[in-house]
């Protein structure tokens, strides 16, 4: 495997990790398939903060480098999707005879991009907001994410 795609991939797989982790303290947000509305969005966020908050015993400069945090992740993803439903690509991919190999080519490198071009803004907002913890907080938080979503009593 390339180095290059190799590092993109554990990137996207630790970026995606963590913001599973971040989400997983509120739980689901909506029905289906639907993809996460703005109103979703603030929502969700609240909710976050104020059960971190609560578990975590956040301070309020902490609770500031966590909603910066969010709206970190946030912006990446919408970055990454780009306006578009990975679904409808790879139905758009598989539609012809033949698998389209170029679109699928470009739509990876399209994402790559879009990925290393907003990682560095993210790993500085988690980095962050990890080094503004103290060493119990970032216990509970390494237990949190250890556990996935079942974790503060969310399912």
């Amino acid at each position: 495997m390339k180095p290059w795609l190799k590092r993109t991939l554990i990137s996207l797989f630790s970026v995606t990790a963590l913001a599973g982790g971040l989400s997983g303290c509120v739980g689901h947000h909506h029905d289906g398939d639907a993809p996460m509305t703005e109103a979703d969005f603030t929502n969700m966020r609240a909710k976050m903060l104020e059960r971190a908050g609560k578990h975590l015993d956040l301070d309020d400069a902490q609770k500031l480098s966590l909603a910066n945090l969010t709206d970190k992740l946030h912006a990446q993803h919408q970055a990454i999707m780009g306006g578009s439903n990975p679904r409808t690509e790879l139905q758009a991919l598989l539609a012809g005879p033949k698998f389209d190999r170029d679109r699928a080519q470009r739509f990876v490198e399209d994402k790559t991009t879009r990925i290393r071009s907003s990682s560095p803004e993210l790993i500085a907002a988690i980095a962050d907001f990890y080094d503004s913890l103290r060493p119990e907080q970032q216990q509970k938080l390494r237990d949190f994410i250890a556990k996935g979503h079942g974790g503060w009593g969310m399912h």
